[in-house]
């Protein structure tokens, strides 16, 4: 079915089985559901789904695909590629009503929840039952974990507890066909054949709807060291890293890079965010915030402190400010979340988010800054990023200019991530504005295996189509 409105038996089957308040359509549906976050031209879909449990999302999906109308999965649409914009011939079905904490299990150290809950809801939760949910990015208050998960986010503490899949230990999923997948699995080890899970998870609704989850838990930290440190190039970067590495070991949770025009947008252009070198304006080849949680603060800040400051003597360190409160640490923080004022400040800028291998990433810095200043006029380019974990972030806007050139740029950024051997998305998946460069970070065997899947699973194509592949 391709049409502009929604056929009077299917509204009316959807209703019957999720209640009119569920299903909205025209002016009821809510311009919220019209896109995501990814800057696209928004666009009504034929309807919004709220089911209010699994039942309802398998019902919906049963009847869709009865019907032959495509269906978008949406969670908190803080998505950064379209992976969620449905358009005016598909369905937008929206988890925002699957909330809830199901169960913490302190033995398993698990919680199980459903995908419609927001990331911070997670966060919370495991606090107050004593337990940390590793898992964050800036988005946390709207995120949903199953969009998290349908993404495979990544985020701040990636070097120390990994990518998104890594937290998981349990999925529910629906299929295209309506068919309920449980298998809220609690144990660590489970080798009873495939790991099904993984299916799923980054695969950004394409191949079924994650409906609950079973995260694993970690002890809440008991103490954190922050220090914002400078370097005078890239080369003093990867030896800050490598010493990190080595003299806190599992307690590193946080390595983020800045780049020296990026630095300067955030401590000159952003209110509220200072300097940490209190006035040592000099320039520098890096900036560096380290982070490192443990389990006791007696021992961990005099190690910390030692570490830093042997770094300093020895010279690899430019300047370091070393965090002395709860303050301080959200001040560092604010100097590498400085990214909120983007929009504003910049508008209509282009994002990118790579990853590459960490030795060539200043490499690749450079070339693509110099490629991109080199064909754009007043190009102004702020990059930083997890580079722990190989994840760089570049901003890339042309001063008055409305319209960026953004096939030009992609070109750029994506032609020379191809060069170096890295991938067009490290932490904010494909969804449709990434399509098109998917073939420069993956094989063509590769791809060809993602599409036998994606048959296999949802033969009709009616799940989250003309995404990922």
């Amino acid at each position: 079915m391709h049409a502009s409105t929604l056929s009077p038996a299917l509204l009316a089957a959807l209703q019957a089985e999720l209640g009119p308040q569920a299903v909205l359509v025209g002016a009821d549906a809510p311009q919220r559901n019209h896109n995501d976050y990814s800057g696209l031209q928004p666009s009504r879909p034929l309807a919004v789904l709220r089911p209010a449990d699994t039942a309802g999302v398998a019902a919906a999906l049963r009847l869709c695909r009865q019907h032959g109308v495509a269906v978008v999965p949406q969670g908190g649409l803080t998505g950064l590629c379209g992976g969620a914009r449905a358009t005016g011939a598909q369905i937008a079905l929206s988890l925002e009503r699957l909330v809830g904490i199901e169960e913490i299990d302190p033995a398993s150290a698990t919680l199980t929840v459903r995908a419609g809950t927001p990331l911070e809801a997670v966060q919370q939760a495991a606090a107050e039952a004593g337990f940390f949910c590793p898992l964050d990015l800036g988005a946390r208050g709207s995120c949903s974990i199953g969009g998290n998960l349908a993404t495979n986010a990544g985020g701040n503490r990636v070097i120390r507890y990994g990518m998104a899949r890594e937290m998981v230990l349990g999925l529910e999923v629906v299929l295209a066909d309506g068919t309920v997948v449980t298998s809220l699995n609690k144990m660590i080890k489970n080798n009873a054949g495939f790991d099904l899970k993984h299916l799923f998870i980054g695969s950004e609704g394409t191949l079924g709807i994650i409906t609950r989850v079973v995260l694993r838990l970690y002890p809440k930290p008991a103490s954190t060291q922050v220090a914002m440190c400078a370097v005078r190039d890239y080369a003093g970067v990867l030896t800050l890293l490598n010493s990190a590495r080595q003299s806190l070991g599992p307690l590193l949770s946080a390595f983020e890079v800045m780049w020296p025009e990026y630095w300067q947008f955030a401590t000159t252009r952003v209110a509220g965010v200072r300097n940490p070198f209190q006035g040592d304006d000099s320039p520098q080849g890096a900036y560096v915030l380290v982070e490192a949680l443990g389990t006791d603060e007696a021992h961990d800040a005099p190690r910390f402190e030692a570490w830093l400051a042997g770094l300093m003597e020895s010279g690899v360190l430019s300047n370091a400010a070393l965090a002395q409160s709860l303050a301080d640490v959200k001040a560092f923080w604010a100097v590498r979340d400085a990214t909120v004022e983007l929009h504003p400040q910049l508008p209509h800028h282009l994002a990118f988010d790579v990853g590459l291998p960490v030795a060539r990433m200043d490499d690749y810095v450079n070339r693509c800054r110099q490629a991109l200043q080199a064909r754009i006029p007043n190009a102004c380019t702020l990059l930083y990023g997890h580079v722990g974990d190989g994840n760089l972030h570049i901003i890339v806007h042309q001063a008055g200019v409305a319209e960026q050139p953004k096939s030009l740029v992609d070109g750029i950024v994506y032609g020379l991530v191809r060069e170096y051997g890295g991938t067009v998305s490290a932490e904010h998946g494909i969804g449709t504005l990434k399509r098109a460069w998917l073939g420069h970070a993956r094989s063509p065997a590769e791809i060809a295996l993602m599409q036998c899947l994606k048959q296999a699973l949802d033969p009709a194509g009616l799940l989250n189509p003309g995404k990922v592949i």
